[in-house]
């Protein structure tokens, strides 16, 4: 599945993809920074806290490599031969929907709504790379 632009314009399906994992940064980066307007969010960040616990050098290195996987895929999704990426956006799309919906439930509505379009961001990485033509 390639995206068009136009009739006579058809955009790569790797870099479609790229655009859709650089979308996704850009709806987490948004979240986060406005999480940081909720009350006492500040204080348990000076004191350690995570959203699911003590920050941890453990936690720290999970949450950074959950948050690094996205940006790398960037470059990833048009880079790789198209069979390693087309599988590689499948598997960490159906990955990062499921990480998502871990995040959905108990948070703010805001939140909430920016966490539905990351869903259907990645669900879009999941049918672009299933739907990549070989051609392309």
């Amino acid at each position: 599945m390639s995206l068009s632009i136009s009739s006579t314009r058809r955009l790569p399906t790797g870099l479609a993809l790229s655009l859709l994992w650089a979308s996704l940064m850009g709806l987490y980066i948004y979240n986060d920074y406005f999480s940081l307007y909720l009350p006492k969010t500040l204080e348990k960040m000076a004191a350690g806290q995570l959203a699911f616990g003590p920050a941890t050098p453990t936690a720290l290195l999970i949450v950074s490599t959950i948050l690094a996987v996205p940006a790398v895929m960037i470059f990833l999704s048009a880079a790789l031969p198209r069979l390693i990426s087309r599988w590689l956006n499948i598997v960490l799309g159906l990955a990062y929907t499921a990480i998502e919906g871990m995040t959905f439930v108990g948070s703010p509505l805001f939140y909430q709504v920016v966490v539905v379009i990351e869903i259907v961001v990645t669900l879009l990485v999941v049918v672009y790379a299933a739907r990549w033509p070989r051609d392309d």
